[in-house]
Order: C-alpha cells, then structure tokens, then sequence
C-alpha cells in the first residue's frame, strides 16, 4: 500500500515537472539564464529532464524573475574572497 501510494506521488509530481519543463525549455529559460538564450535546439531537449525534476525551484526562480544564476558559495571561493581583501605582503624581502 506504501509503496503504491509513493509511486502514485511520484508520478503525479514528474507529471507535474513535465507540463511544466515543455514551457519552461520554450519560453522560461531564456529569462532565468542569460547563456541559454542562444542555446541550440539540443541543448533544450537535454534539459528537459532536469527541469522536470527541479521543477519547483526553476518555477520559482521564472516568477521572481531571477535573470542570474546564483552565485556558487564554497570553500575555495570563500578563501579566494578573503585572500584578495586583505593586503598582500611580500613572503621574502626584496635584496
């Protein structure tokens, strides 16, 4: 019964995502990816998957009206943050 009832959800929820990736890959992306403007027809045909999966987060980034991906916080950029706001000193004193 579980099980039925999960698979029932989850084909409702990536029927969902396709209704929504065909519009999306016509018309939305374009507006939230400024790089995919001049994507190839392929391109788009590659996304459509993806956008059925992340379908909530990609409808809510097209109705806010996100023209930019976010920007990748990790360590290495958080590190090459600090490291280009602090002065720099020369490690070995010039002869």
């Amino acid at each position: 019964m579980i099980a039925a009832v999960s698979l029932i959800l989850l084909g409702v929820y990536l029927a969902c995502g396709f209704g929504f990736a065909i519009p999306f890959v016509l018309f939305g992306v374009k507006r939230i990816d400024p790089h995919a403007v001049h994507g190839s027809w392929g391109f788009r045909l590659l996304i459509i998957p993806g956008s059925a999966i992340f379908w909530p987060l990609l409808l809510s980034r097209w109705v806010k009206g996100i023209h930019e991906p976010p920007e990748e916080c990790n360590a290495h950029r958080r590190s090459a943050r600090t490291e280009t706001s602090q002065p720099t000193t020369p490690t070995h004193p010039a002869p």
